[in-house]
């Protein structure tokens, strides 16, 4: 029984990173300065912030809130770390939160969404202190992170303690292979129950949204390109500005497990945000793959 209840969950082993089968959340990630956002219940959430290398205080930087994958199961921070040490190189400060999960903390997605609000909050209230522009917050995740980052547009999900009069909208959208329709026409919808059509991002559209790119592999089974492409129009028809990514034969979370896709998609994002004003010049190149970001504990 153990072994066949280890291949069901096997799929969302792969959306999360490797440290995410241990025991204790993350409390620090080697190269970022790691600071309480939220404490609700007995869950203490750390938002794990990277700042480029000439950071001041007194900057005024934009700023992208990136979230991890898991199907809202597990996962932790650290999925992002690669992705999060290029985009400070590139100016920009990024924050990884922690949110709570099923497996963690017993949660629903809804409460997910209330954790990831609190978080873009955090970072727009705390915005002087790291030198952050507050006018430029980016949201960005993968799969159910990519879900949670289009979900901060959602009206009406919000946590009975939140401070709906400080924004937590996004400026602009960087989606991964993200979870887009949480109905029966979607991905779990049993997991949202009667909030299922309230809390999908495909059916919420409206004009007057941001910007967004969103990326997804034509192969992905998990996670179906389709979504991405009925939301894309969706934005398109609202007059909102989002562009899709399509890459041929490639399933989900190809761009965290694959070199070239890594590459490409940040490539890509860099130039979105570029286009946005935000970063200049040409992207960089990314740290080499065989070049490990050091995990919790690693030096």
């Amino acid at each position: 029984m153990l072994r066949t209840l280890s291949l069901v969950w096997l799929p969302l082993l792969l959306l999360g990173s490797a440290v995410a089968q241990q025991p204790e959340r993350v409390r620090e990630i080697p190269g970022a300065r790691s600071v309480v956002y939220r404490e609700v219940g007995e869950a203490v959430l750390r938002a794990h912030v990277f700042l480029p290398p000439d950071h001041r205080a007194s900057d005024r930087r934009p700023a992208m809130v990136m979230f991890f994958g898991g199907s809202w199961e597990r996962g932790d921070p650290t999925q992002f770390a690669r992705h999060a040490t290029y985009f400070a190189s590139r100016g920009m400060v990024v924050v990884l939160p922690d949110y709570r999960t099923r497996q963690y903390h017993g949660r629903s997605p809804l409460d997910c969404v209330a954790d990831a609000k609190a978080a873009l909050r955090w970072t727009r209230v705390h915005a002087d202190d790291w030198g952050i522009d507050p006018a430029r917050i980016a949201a960005a995740g993968g799969s159910a992170g990519g879900y949670l980052a289009a979900a901060l547009l959602l009206d009406g999900i919000e946590a009975a303690d939140a401070d709906t009069t400080i924004s937590c909208r996004p400026d602009a959208l960087v989606l991964f292979n993200p979870v887009l329709d949480t109905t029966p026409t979607g991905f779990r919808t049993e997991k949202f129950g009667d909030s299922a059509q309230a809390a999908s991002p495909v059916h919420n559209v409206r004009p007057g949204m941001p910007p967004a790119i969103v990326f997804h592999g034509k192969a992905d089974k998990l996670v179906p390109c389709e979504q991405a492409e009925r939301y894309v129009a969706a934005m398109l028809a609202a007059g909102n500005d989002c562009r899709l990514l399509s890459y041929e034969k490639q399933g989900h979370g190809f761009y965290i497990r694959k070199p070239v896709y890594y590459t490409k998609a940040v490539h890509e994002a860099d130039r979105f945000l570029a286009g946005l004003g935000w970063l200049r010049g040409e992207p960089t190149t990314p740290p080499p793959f065989e070049q490990k970001i050091p995990r919790v504990g690693e030096s």
